[in-house]
């Protein structure tokens, strides 16, 4: 499997960003794999368009039939998606397995009784979307050519 974009295009990106790599890092090539299903695995269902060869083929990207929110038609892998999957190797880098949680439903909690109120943390309540990581820097770079998720196909005024 390939990452999005390349060891060398990675290198200039950190440098560009004033990143480093910390000592023991994995190779660029493997922080590049698992910052790219990082994004495949989040952000697919919200890509626009669809995968040029199908199902089968490895990663989202290109996509057929896709245009950006401005109605700019893309090709090929955009920039935005690689320096996205850039950035989500970085973390990956900083925090071995931050991008890939493991989430069990069995072992999800309900309210059956209530002696007092208590907070709790919002997110908590978010089932299995609470363990994915979210980086304000990945939305905002990805923002321009993301969809709007689970709409209903008709909608009534």
């Amino acid at each position: 499997m390939a990452g999005y974009g390349s060891d060398s295009g990675f290198d200039t990106w950190l440098a560009a960003n004033g990143y480093s790599l910390p000592a023991g890092s994995p190779t660029n090539a493997v922080l590049r794999e698992r910052g790219s299903v990082y994004i495949d695995g989040t952000y697919e269902t919200r890509f626009p368009g669809q995968p040029a060869a199908g199902a089968a083929q490895e990663r989202s990207w290109p996509r057929s039939g896709a245009s950006d929110r401005y109605g700019n038609a893309l090709t090929g892998i955009p920039d935005r998606v690689i320096r996205a999957s850039y950035q989500a190797a970085w973390l990956e880098a900083g925090s071995a397995g931050i991008l890939s949680r493991t989430y069990t439903p069995g072992t999800e909690k309900v309210l059956t009784k209530v002696d007092k109120i208590e907070w709790k943390v919002v997110g908590s309540d978010m089932g299995k979307y609470m363990y994915v990581p979210v980086s304000s820097v990945i939305e905002g770079l990805l923002a321009p050519i993301l969809t709007v998720e689970d709409i209903p196909g008709i909608l009534a005024v």
